[in-house]
């Protein structure tokens, strides 16, 4: 955000300092200057989310806006997540369930990052096509992502499960681990 949206550059630092979530986790998404047709967004604070939601549908997007119901800012493999969808000018209410997409629960502990060079062995270890918590975090979250930008025919559960078997294609062909190579060498000779 603060490389897009100039004056949050200013605020960067002490929203890190205070460790949680402040008016620019809601605003940010809101105020997007891309102005994104559709937006998947995860949001911590569950009395925010369906107020989330309603701007969007408000603005026109198309969103999947999601909390799990664990109290992660992003769909859970812990239990359940409530989604509100907005799509068109109207929002709805739902619940997302792993196991009706075949996904198990897993525990906190089996999501829980580490320092970098930890998470980037994670990374590595999604890439590569491990089965993990972690890699059943990631497709489902991606699988919403997509559901948002096709929104298309059918129940939500199918929507999402579509977004998901497209998330898990990414992986096991290795276009995410060749995207992700790409990304570092542009990062890395710029």
């Amino acid at each position: 955000a603060p490389m897009f949206h100039a004056s949050f550059r200013h605020v960067g630092a002490p929203r890190r300092e205070l460790g949680i979530a402040t008016v620019f986790n809601f605003l940010g998404p809101l105020t997007n200057p891309a102005r994104p047709a559709a937006s998947a967004v995860g949001c911590a604070d569950a009395r925010m989310a369906p107020l989330m939601a309603g701007v969007l549908a408000g603005q026109g997007v198309d969103a999947w806006v999601f909390r799990g119901d664990d109290g992660l800012d992003e769909i859970t493999t812990t239990t359940t997540s409530t989604l509100w969808l907005s799509g068109g000018a109207e929002t709805s209410q739902h619940v997302l369930d792993p196991r009706d997409v075949g996904i198990g629960y897993s525990p906190l502990e089996a999501l829980k990052g580490g320092d970098a060079a930890y998470n980037a062995g994670v990374v590595h270890q999604l890439l590569a096509g491990e089965q993990s918590a972690v890699r059943d975090a990631v497709v489902m979250n991606a699988g919403a992502a997509l559901a948002a930008f096709a929104q298309g025919p059918g129940a939500v559960v199918e929507q999402w499960q579509a977004g998901i078997k497209q998330a898990e294609e990414s992986l096991d062909s290795g276009a995410a681990a060749s995207v992700l190579d790409r990304w570092v060498n542009v990062s890395n000779n710029v």
